[in-house]
């Protein structure tokens, strides 16, 4: 490409010639590219995508401001950002296509969902669809960063501080999760800046139809969100506005929203066409505020360039795009054999380490087991933090299961935030992702409910979507299940719900050990892991569970994940005379199965799962195997639940060795847990309701 015989010259800050000519290619390329996926829509279209047609100059402005320690959140018609931190038009096109060596994803999700983890340009945690959901986990990254400067940590020194930039659509600012994330930066000041790009249009709901204010406008009620409003298509007003606002974070370390108005020339995706719902009229003014005739003019106008160079600059795009797609095309796809690829990344607790049962160890209750280990974790690991509503202050949390931890770290690492589950638990993404360890915590199971959008679309998908990349180290701890009259908003149990999220752990201890071991397994583990705390375990206060405090194990003590451990044995006699089973449970189960085994002394071996993903697979088929007869019990209502499907499975697998039908026991099927003590006791398993299943099946 020639450069012609124009002097270089700052038009704005930072706006010479050579970078002009450079912005101009990038926005042609883009243009190209819509227009090639256009021409053939028959093999683009297979897998839904849309473009950043109309939003190219607010996009390259932005990614111009980048540096290689800053972290943005692309959108998924940011696809000149990419372009213009450096992505080449063959690179996205194999996400376009699906295609394995797609950088993003290895050919798992839609095309301009980034995520990249490169040394020379910022950093893309995993992306999701979603519409506003990558607002928390992006402001959990800018969370991370200011706790790591706050706690002498960061590894930029000499280098401009890093900023975060989420980019939205003025649709998703309708979101609740949107204003849970504005509430959070606001309130302790992080470096994020949100771009919302405005092109008036929802899928085919207009901006009148959907929201009763612009951004900016909804901006004002978070005291300290600084706003600024542009018009996005004026690449020159753009970029001086991004320059001002990156330069102004990575100062002053105080959240920004730039509001850019933008036309939209493309299709909402290819799969929803424009011509379906916008008027005529509609797209004909959004034609008329094109970026790119709006910069070719400003660059002629201004006698910045000659137009022979800007046609050359306009066909070298065309080419290389339709080079790049020739390239692509011809790309391998993703094997099958590839498909359960980073589900997980490897944890490096592998074996049980440290005492059990220590010499000089106490006799401990479970909550101040779990309380003892997050200090034990924190006194060693100044990445960990642990934050959720009421864990902070004086109280140290409903159940006092962190009390005193924030007297001792400080309240920039134990503290409160404001009742919102979903930035809670959707937060630890972004700061897993900026080098943190977050322990979190959902004051009740019941409660968890606001946050399973997060766990689900943001936690859990990460490592799998981003190629393995990103894999979220996020410890939830959930206080969960029936203690004595808690009633319908603070009994459930929830553990099928979790279950049913792929790509999330989830453990269960039933005894002060197994509560420090694994709760410190979850911690170190690099995937999220969901702890399931029985409340009526917490203190042994329900009748019959004082076995649930046990000695405490010693400071090194940890369990990995995914190992039963049997916590009652049948003896050898009654094995040999064919009269036992084995109880297959976790939790409150375990204390309902022991204390109704008194019954049938030497008869019942009982199977903790104490992991319920990864399951211990191999110790429930040796159990069946030796037993012959099983029941499978739960706390939760059997129809539809995990130790229903757990049954099934039993019952398939080991069908030679059973002598009997699986058994499942659980509370009845009702929409919750009911407040009076003597509907809540007929609704739960018992230990009298196990023993007649008990001796039905030993006698079967």
């Amino acid at each position: 490409m020639g450069t012609g015989t124009i002097t270089p010259k700052k038009i704005t800050a930072g706006l010479e010639h050579g970078h002009l000519l450079k912005t101009y290619k990038l926005m042609c390329t883009a243009r190209e590219m819509a227009v090639l996926y256009e021409a053939n829509k028959e093999v683009c279209s297979k897998y839904v995508h849309a473009t950043s047609r109309g939003h190219e100059a607010i996009q390259l402005a932005t990614a111009a401001q980048l540096l290689p320690q800053d972290y943005i959140a692309p959108y998924y018609r940011d696809d000149a950002i990419l372009l213009g931190m450096g992505f080449t038009p063959y690179e996205l096109m194999l996400q376009l296509l699906a295609k394995k060596d797609d950088p993003f994803s290895g050919g798992r999700t839609y095309y301009c969902h980034p995520s990249i983890k490169r040394d020379d340009m910022a950093k893309i945690p995993h992306q999701s669809s979603a519409t506003g959901m990558q607002v928390i986990p992006t402001t959990g990254i800018a969370q991370g960063i200011k706790y790591k400067e706050g706690q002498g940590l960061s590894d930029y020194q000499g280098e401009p501080a890093p900023v975060v930039i989420c980019s939205l659509g003025d649709g998703a600012i309708t979101e609740g999760e949107v204003s849970e994330a504005f509430q959070m930066a606001v309130l302790h000041s992080y470096p994020i800046i949100y771009l919302v790009q405005d092109n008036e249009w929802d899928i085919s709901a207009h901006a009148s139809e959907i929201r009763a204010m612009d951004a900016p406008e909804y901006a004002r009620g978070f005291k300290g969100l600084t706003t600024r409003s542009i018009e996005g298509n004026d690449y020159a007003k753009s970029y001086a506005t991004m320059k001002e606002v990156v330069e102004t974070v990575r100062v002053k370390r105080k959240p920004f929203l730039v509001h850019a108005k933008v036309p939209l020339l493309g299709h909402h995706t290819s799969g929803v066409r424009k011509e379906w719902y916008r008027p005529e009229a509609d797209l004909k003014a959004h034609a008329r505020r094109d970026p790119i005739p709006k910069f070719k003019k400003y660059l002629l106008d201004h006698k910045l360039v000659e137009a022979s160079i800007l046609s050359e600059i306009e066909e070298s795009a065309k080419q290389l795009v339709a080079e790049d797609y020739e390239r692509a095309l011809k790309a391998d796809d993703p094997s099958p054999e590839m498909l359960t690829d980073h589900i997980f990344v490897p944890t490096p607790v592998t074996e049980e380490k440290g005492e059990r049962h220590p010499k000089d160890g106490k006799v401990t209750v479970m909550v101040d087991a779990a309380l003892h280990a997050i200090d034990e974790i924190m006194s060693r690991d100044p990445e960990s933090l642990l934050y959720g509503q009421d864990v902070g202050g004086e109280l140290g949390g409903v159940f006092r299961e962190a009390a005193l931890l924030a007297k001792k770290y400080g309240d920039d690492r134990v503290f409160n935030t404001p009742i919102q589950e979903a930035y809670i638990i959707g937060s630890t993404v972004g700061m897993s992702a900026a080098g943190c360890k977050p322990i979190v915590e959902v004051q009740f199971a019941d409660y968890i409910w606001p946050g399973l959008n997060q766990l689900f679309t943001e936690v859990s998908r990460s490592c799998y979507l981003s190629n393995g990349k990103w894999p979220v180290q996020s410890l939830i701890r959930v206080p969960i299940g029936a203690y004595g009259s808690g009633g319908p908003y603070h009994s459930s149990s929830v553990e099928t719900v979790v279950l049913q999220i792929k790509g999330v752990k989830v453990v269960y201890p039933s005894n002060t050990a197994d509560m420090k071991g694994l709760l410190k397994a979850a911690y170190y583990d690099p995937n999220p892991v969901v702890i399931f705390e029985h409340k009526g375990l917490y203190w042994s206060k329900v009748p019959g569970t004082l076995d649930a405090k046990t000695v405490e194990p010693d400071d090194q003590y940890i369990i990995p994940l995914g190992k039963a451990r049997i916590h009652q044995q049948a003896s050898p006699e009654q094995l040999e005379a064919g009269h036992t089973l084995t109880i297959i449970t976790y939790g409150m189960g375990v204390y309902w199965s022991q204390n109704a085994s008194r019954a049938f002394p030497g008869s019942v071996e009982i199977l903790d799962l104490r992991s319920l993903n990864p399951l211990d697979w191999d110790a429930i088929v040796s159990s069946v195997k030796k037993h012959n007869k099983c029941i499978v019990l739960t706390e939760e209502a059997v129809t539809h639940s995990f130790a229903e499907s757990l049954a099934g499975r039993i019952a398939n697998t080991c069908f030679e060795w059973l002598d009997a039908p699986v058994e499942i026991i659980g509370s009845v099927n009702t929409p919750a847990v009911p407040l009076n003590s003597t509907l809540e006791q007929a609704l739960l398993p018992s230990a009298e309701k196990v023993n007649e299943k008990i001796e039905a099946l030993l006698n079967y």
